[in-house]
């Protein structure tokens, strides 16, 4: 049963990529139409596209780092991310399905056939919550574990947005990103497979909250200069600005705008920081070291590296603390 739900997923991804590619492309398309209109008064389209592809940008070695480490990464995606991520979220919610129907002694699903509009609705709604919430806690702990931290570093490390930073994600960050989300979104997964298995593997990772999710988050445009706020929107979803803050070099955005689509998650847990309409960021780390991360090596071996000098550090600690001294105990206080 596992092995035939994961490969339906498989093939409904594999259907619906194209799709989510063009209109990802699209949004970032309309996105720069956009920002050069609000941006530049006098207009023209050789102006357009030196302000959708600066040349600063496309020629600096942090966008450099970002393609080839793009390049790399997609090659990886189809035997190790893509695959992982599946397993992970079915494999939680088919021991979640098992476990609830032995509970309560009823054979699943509840809705047999397709499920009616209602039930699809309330469905996307539900995954798209938890698959944001998993998202927000495990990037809250990105930035508070110095161990996660050294992996993350290489997202923030990026000095330059060019749309594919985005991916700038370590190969091990993003599988244990996914490890983690098959916990919550594994168990809402379980628990819908308990009422409609059918709507289930139809639309988990298909056109009904797979794309919608890439779609409003605009993950790409996100991840580029184009200052795009969606105006009262803004107190749902995450806008493209809102996130550019997130990766500023200021203090004073340190740690705030962790969501991913939507916004509430930051106001309810106090995360939030809402920049100017025209607000510049300066991108990358504070750290000295940030141009060790504009190469291959820099973005896969060396936060690895790091990882073991943190768990080597703490591992000498322990062995060199003074062991405490032990209390004497009188023979009246003792039991023999």
């Amino acid at each position: 049963m596992l092995d035939d739900l994961v490969g339906k997923i498989l093939d409904k991804i594999s259907g619906t990529s194209l799709l989510a590619t063009g209109l990802l492309l699209l949004t970032a398309l309309v996105s720069a139409l956009v920002a050069y209109w609000r941006t530049v008064e006098e207009k023209s389209w050789k102006e357009f596209f030196e302000f959708a592809i600066p040349h600063e940008v496309i020629t600096h070695p942090s966008a450099k780092a970002d393609l080839l480490f793009w390049v790399t990464k997609k090659a990886l995606m189809p035997f190790l991310m893509l695959p992982a991520g599946i397993v992970f979220v079915t494999a939680v919610g088919y021991g979640t399905n098992c476990l609830f129907s032995t509970l309560f002694q009823f054979q699943p699903p509840l809705i047999e056939g397709p499920a009616g509009p209602v039930t699809v609705l309330i469905f996307t709604i539900t995954m798209l919550l938890a698959y944001d919430i998993s998202y927000y806690l495990y990037h809250v702990a990105q930035h508070r574990y110095p161990l996660l931290w050294e992996l993350h570093k290489v997202h923030h490390s990026a000095e330059v947005m060019v749309g594919i930073t985005k991916d700038r994600v370590h190969p091990l960050d993003e599988l244990m990103n996914r490890a983690w989300d098959g916990l919550i979104v594994g168990f809402c997964f379980g628990i819908w497979s308990l009422v409609s298995l059918n709507l289930v593997e139809l639309t988990v990772f298909g056109v009904n909250v797979y794309v919608m999710r890439n779609i409003l988050m605009m993950d790409f445009v996100r991840h580029t200069h184009f200052k795009i706020s969606f105006g009262p929107l803004n107190n749902l979803i995450l806008c493209p600005h809102w996130h550019q803050l997130h990766h500023s070099t200021d203090p004073r955005h340190y740690d705030k705008n962790f969501g991913l689509l939507f916004s509430f998650w930051d106001r309810l847990f106090g995360t939030l920081c809402v920049p100017r309409p025209d607000e510049d960021f300066k991108f990358g780390l504070v750290d000295r070291d940030v141009r060790d991360y504009q190469s291959l090596a820099g973005l896969y071996v060396m936060p690895l590296k790091r990882m073991w000098g943190h768990i080597a550090k703490r591992f000498r600690a322990r062995r060199l603390r003074p062991a405490k001294p032990r209390t004497s105990q009188s023979s009246e206080g003792t039991r023999p």
